[in-house]
């Protein structure tokens, strides 16, 4: 099986590796169109802020390749936020795969960026299957998706937001699954085997 994993300015691409290495996977880091296209599986990672992130894509015209994908596809931490219409940090208009808005946390009781271990509820997707409620996983993040249509795991900071997204054969995850334990290994082997 070939994966992909998206090259572009952002951050966390070693340990998201080491973990597929794990699962007996030796992704490629490409920004090459044709890679992208005809990998089995695509992996959008990321850290970092979205419009410098976006900015990065647009120039290597990787904005326009990741859309036309047909392979399932895993968007993980800003990789999610990117996907969606746009964000409020620095009004980032975002892919528009996913039709939705990342909002900033603005709940003043508690701490932003949304750091830890956090529990996740609600799952409803293959990518989530053999994955118990209320598993521990681990975020790092300042902005978020609201649950809509498109959700499939829900978690709460106080206020329930979109853990995990999916629409077609794009996923979307807002914790690190690379630093998630056996719950975060267990979602990447069943994007592994979607």
């Amino acid at each position: 099986m070939k994966v992909a994993i998206v090259k572009y300015n952002a951050g966390n691409i070693q340990s998201l590796t080491f973990a597929l290495n794990r699962l007996g996977t030796t992704p490629v880091l490409s920004d090459d169109p044709e890679i992208l296209l005809t990998a089995d599986k695509v992996i959008f990672p990321g850290q970092g802020e979205a419009s410098s992130a976006m900015r990065s894509l647009r120039a290597a015209g990787l904005d326009q390749v990741l859309r036309q994908l047909k392979q399932p596809f895993l968007g993980v931490c800003l990789g999610m936020q990117l996907m969606c219409t746009s964000s409020e940090e620095n009004d980032t208009q975002g892919l528009g795969i996913i039709p939705e808005k990342v909002l900033r946390f603005a709940d003043p009781s508690v701490k932003v960026p949304h750091m830890g271990w956090n529990d996740i509820t609600d799952l409803k997707s293959p990518l989530t299957q053999g994955i118990d409620e209320h598993s521990y996983l681990y975020f790092v993040h300042s902005y978020y998706v609201p649950l809509s249509e498109y959700t499939i795991a829900t978690c709460a900071y106080p206020q329930p937001f979109s853990a995990a997204l999916h629409k077609d054969n794009y996923y979307a995850i807002q914790p690190h699954p690379e630093k998630s334990a056996d719950a975060g290994m267990k979602l990447l082997d069943n994007f592994l085997k979607l």
